[in-house]
Formats: C-alpha cells, structure tokens, sequence
C-alpha cells in the first residue's frame, strides 16, 4: 500500500467520512485538496500535507483527529516535511498570520501563542495550502464567494510573492 493510500485509511479509520463539510465530509474536502495541490504541481509531501492538513483541527475547524501532542504518529505515517506542514497549517491564528505573513513569514501559533517563522522552502507549500483550502470551501459553498471573495481576493493578491503562479490563478478563477 502506498504512502498516500496508508494515510487515506488512516483518516477513515479515525472517522473523516462521518464529519460534515462543505461539499459533504472532511474527508472528501481533504481528498478534494490534495488532488488539487497534485493538480497545480505541488510534490507528495505537500500533497500529503494537504491529505492531512487539518488532523490537528484548524483556527476555522476546532475538530481533531489526533491530539496536537501526540505528533508522533501522524509524523511517521507521512513523513517529516508534511507533518510540519500539517503542524503549521493547523497551528495557523489566522487572524494574527494571515494579514501579517507577507512581511513576517511568520505563523502565529494558536497552540502555544508564539510565531513560529517559516524556513524558506515552507513559505510556499504553506501559503498554496492556505489558498487551495480556502478555493475548495468556496466551490462547496454557494455562499462564500458573495460573502468573503473581495477578502480573499485581496488576501491572496497580497500573498502573491509567497505563492505559486499556479495557484494564484487558480485563486483568480475560482474567486473572479
């Protein structure tokens, strides 16, 4: 079994399919968003950051799958690189990050209160994950882009020397 398929059985097992989602479950929006980050060319451990991406709940998802203190599992099902990514993305305080993360480079953590900079080659695979979450939500949700896309439009033009050309216009897509 592959790495990608070990890790689908593993969010089954801790029941992703039974969480409500826009777009249907948590596990559907997770496959949704590694297959869109596979799309736009990003490497397996991104993808797999993105499989997994919100296991340690989110700033917009409180639910876990595993305890933000017991990493150790996680880390040896998908790797160093992705579970750091995982780590970020779910410790992000997106409130204290988002707006601040092209000058810092810094993710606020939720989880300890403390920033957390980003080593060089995090920025991107953070920021595209970011933005790949938030374009699925708004494809699941009929009434996110009318009530958050000029937010998010200008959020992710902000980010736009963070992220991928890819990505940046598949935000413009999504989000006119």
């Amino acid at each position: 079994m592959s790495t990608e398929q070990t890790v689908r059985a593993w969010l089954r097992e801790r029941g992703a399919e039974r969480i409500d989602h826009p777009g249907g479950t948590l596990y559907a929006h997770l496959v949704r968003v590694h297959d869109r980050l596979g799309a736009l060319g990003h490497d397996p451990q991104v993808r797999l950051a993105g499989l997994a991406h919100a296991v340690y709940g989110t700033d917009g998802f409180e639910l876990t799958l595993l305890a933000v203190a017991d990493r150790a599992p996680l880390r040896e099902l998908v790797g160093d690189r992705a579970e750091a990514l995982i780590y970020l993305y779910g410790a992000c305080d997106r409130s204290r990050t988002w707006a601040a993360l092209p000058a810092t480079r810094q993710v606020c953590d939720r989880f300890t209160g403390g920033p957390r900079d980003l080593a060089p080659e995090q920025v991107r695979p953070f920021t595209d994950l970011s933005i790949v979450n938030e374009l699925d939500v708004a494809e699941q949700d009929a009434t996110f882009v009318p009530r958050h896309g000029d937010y998010f439009r200008e959020l992710f033009d902000s980010w736009a020397p963070l992220a991928s050309p890819a990505v940046l216009a598949e935000a413009r897509r999504v989000l006119g």
